[in-house]
């Protein structure tokens, strides 16, 4: 019995010899990726300002104002429901001064003029700390420009570098929060 297990171990040796001798298949070849179109970005157009020879001539900003009571004094916001406010007045009592806040993606001082029936200022706007959409100024209670506001002919302008001009009604909510700091 010995012969016949030696044959056998002599043919699977060769069986397992031969199988080394055989290539071992290969892969399919990966399909490259399909190109992908790349379309360019088209920048956006900016959209011109109208101009106006007299800035009262045009049409008052989308927007209504919005007065409260907070700690410190009073806020009253302009803007259109959803969007935020692009202008604010906040009286803060402890100093005596108005803040006028104004969306803006500013990171540094920009001039911010205010413009009015009777007068027009241009005062320096800082970054809000802690927004990046938003400039602000504290103007005292007592200043001359805050009644130009609250009394012009039925609008003020607020031109801020970077965004487009505001053209503000000057409701009641102006008067409200400049007495409030009286």
């Amino acid at each position: 019995m010995k012969p016949i297990y030696s044959h056998l171990a002599a043919a699977l040796g060769l069986t397992f010899a031969l199988a080394a001798c055989i290539p071992a298949p290969r892969p399919a070849p990966t399909p490259a990726p399909a190109p992908v179109e790349v379309r360019p970005t088209p920048t956006p157009i900016p959209t011109p300002q109208q101009t106006y020879a007299n800035w009262m001539d045009a049409p008052r900003s989308a927007g209504d104002w919005n007065y409260r009571q907070q700690a410190g004094g009073s806020l009253a916001q302009f803007g259109s429901p959803g969007a935020g406010a692009g202008f604010a007045m906040r009286c803060d009592s402890a100093r005596r001064a108005i803040v006028l806040t104004r969306e803006s993606n500013a990171s540094q001082p920009v001039p911010l003029r205010i413009r009015t029936e009777t007068a027009e200022r241009v005062v320096t706007a800082e970054p809000v700390a802690g927004q990046t959409s938003s400039v602000a100024v504290a103007i005292p209670a007592r200043d001359p420009i805050l009644d130009a506001m609250a009394l012009t002919k039925g609008r003020f302008a607020i031109e801020a570098q970077g965004t487009p001009t505001l053209y503000i009604p000057a409701w009641a909510e102006v008067t409200r929060v400049i007495e409030d700091c009286r």
